[in-house]
């Protein structure tokens, strides 16, 4: 749905009218704060990328994002919602309050070298194949450079900075949400690194995430086969359904998975086996229903082997609710700040990078901005659940080398060097540019609380997580059998 009354756009030319020079002017100091702790910034990063800790285990990340804050002036509260990794860190006091999400979680199986060739730092290690290192640290930089601000008196309210772990999966937004931890939020910010700079009123996929454990009975699978009951072949018949299931299921629909675990031997009948499932759509109720088809795939897989199967759901997150006053205002940040430029040393990296590619785009275009309203971005993120609760906008900047994908070596390639390193630079600054705006222009604050209202309309916030749902602290852990085996 876009939202494209014309009060909202008079409004918006209105709030924005002001010449390109004078709007520099106004935010030069922000720019400059940013700038000059650009070093420290790219240090922590780095510190942050080495580190490549999963999510809800990032106890070193987060302590030191925390920290960076702390030393300058906000209050921090640790280990909020029930996460250990999870905080908030907040300067200024009263109205508005706006709120700037970080991240920094690490996936598995991506270590790499910040070299143009495939070059593992650890076999099988985590690595940061999207980023998270650097929206944590860009994210904060900008919650700085507002908070010196405030302190000169040249603005008032309220600035937070939301540490958010395990995005990837462990869905804590959402638990952050449910803590009420966003009630008192105005508006909220976020950014991630991509291989192209865009903005606007994009959104999401909705997402389920479920781990279906099937327990059998081991014996010898050449002595005495009958005896088993393979716990294997109940995941087996379980990922066979659920490709049957697909030619049934609605546009859009994105279903995948993983076995982590399918047993120890070949001549040992398998009496534990796990998969791991992704169940997505546009429509958070569409995931609904999915969701509940697919574990009837898992229910047919036990029935046919005779195994015991136990379902251990991880967790859902919502689609982006879009927010077009906010987009059209960080589009325009985003536009205007835009400097990103190759030096020689960049170039001859991502040169390289792009042999290694399916479809480099051309490295030039780190120079444009991609207005992506309108469309649905094909991944997922616990942002949404955020942006059913208070008006929230987003944008990327190019920090991997065009045509990169994501959740590649070659995002964590790109991860640890200069191209990274300037892409983070223009998040901090229209970061800090958009929350200026929001400071600085209360009607522009009403307006896109107004729009949220409007595109929530008779279906409020309902998460798709399940009552008295917690935290899946261990989901990053390796799988273990939690129940005892079956006698045989």
């Amino acid at each position: 749905m876009q939202f494209r009354s014309t009060s909202s756009v008079l409004l918006l030319t209105l709030l924005l009218g002001i010449s390109s020079g004078s709007l520099l002017a106004q935010k030069a100091a922000l720019f400059e704060s940013v700038n000059k702790r650009d070093g420290e910034s790219w240090d922590a990063a780095l510190q942050i990328w080495e580190w490549a800790e999963p999510g809800y285990q990032e106890s070193k990340s987060s302590a030191l994002l925390a920290d960076m804050l702390k030393d300058h002036g906000f209050k921090i509260d640790k280990k909020v919602a029930g996460i250990p990794t999870a905080f908030t860190a907040t300067f200024g006091s009263g109205k508005p309050v706006i709120g700037i999400l970080g991240e920094y979680d690490a996936l598995p199986g991506l270590s790499q070298a910040a070299k143009p060739i495939r070059e593992s730092l650890a076999d099988g290690a985590y690595g940061h194949g999207c980023g998270h290192h650097l929206f944590g640290v860009a994210s904060a930089s900008a919650a700085i450079a507002i908070a010196e601000q405030i302190k000169t008196g040249t603005i008032s309210g309220t600035i937070r900075f939301y540490g958010c772990p395990a995005e990837e999966g462990g869905s804590a937004k959402v638990f952050m949400v449910q803590d009420g931890l966003f009630k008192d939020c105005d508006s909220v910010l976020h950014w991630h690194p991509s291989s192209q700079n865009a903005a606007g009123d994009r959104s999401t996929l909705a997402r389920d995430a479920v781990k279906f454990r099937f327990h059998g009975k081991s014996a010898h699978a050449a002595g005495a086969p009958e005896q088993g009951r393979s716990a294997l072949d109940a995941v087996e018949l379980t990922n066979f359904a659920s490709q049957l299931m697909r030619e049934h299921t609605p546009d859009k629909t994105r279903m995948h998975h993983v076995i982590t675990f399918g047993g120890g031997a070949p001549n040992v009948v398998p009496d534990f086996a796990e998969v791991y499932y992704y169940v997505r759509h546009p429509d958070s109720d569409v995931v609904r229903d999915l969701y509940r088809r697919l574990v009837l795939c898992a229910k047919a897989g036990a029935m046919a082997t005779e195994t015991e199967l136990e379902v251990d759901f991880q967790g859902g997150i919502l689609e982006i609710l879009p927010n077009n006053t906010l987009a059209r205002v960080t589009l325009s940040n985003l536009r205007e700040l835009n400097d990103l430029r190759y030096d020689s040393e960049d170039l001859k990296f991502a040169t390289r990078i792009q042999q290694t590619l399916d479809s480099p785009f051309p490295l030039e275009s780190i120079q444009t901005v991609v207005d992506v309203s309108g469309s649905i971005g094909m991944g997922s993120t616990d942002v949404g659940d955020v942006s059913w609760v208070v008006p929230t906008t987003g944008f990327n900047t190019a920090c991997f080398v065009p045509g990169t994908p994501g959740h590649s070596w070659q995002v964590v390639a790109c991860g640890g060097t200069q191209i990274a390193r300037k892409g983070m630079n223009l998040a901090s600054r229209v970061l800090a540019a958009t929350a200026w705006d929001l400071f600085t222009n209360p009607d522009l604050v009403a307006t896109a609380k107004a729009e949220h209202m409007q595109r929530i309309g008779s279906r409020p916030y309902r998460s798709l997580m399940q009552t008295g749902q917690k935290p899946p602290l261990d989901y990053r852990n390796p799988p273990r059998k939690n129940k005892p085996p079956r006698e045989n």
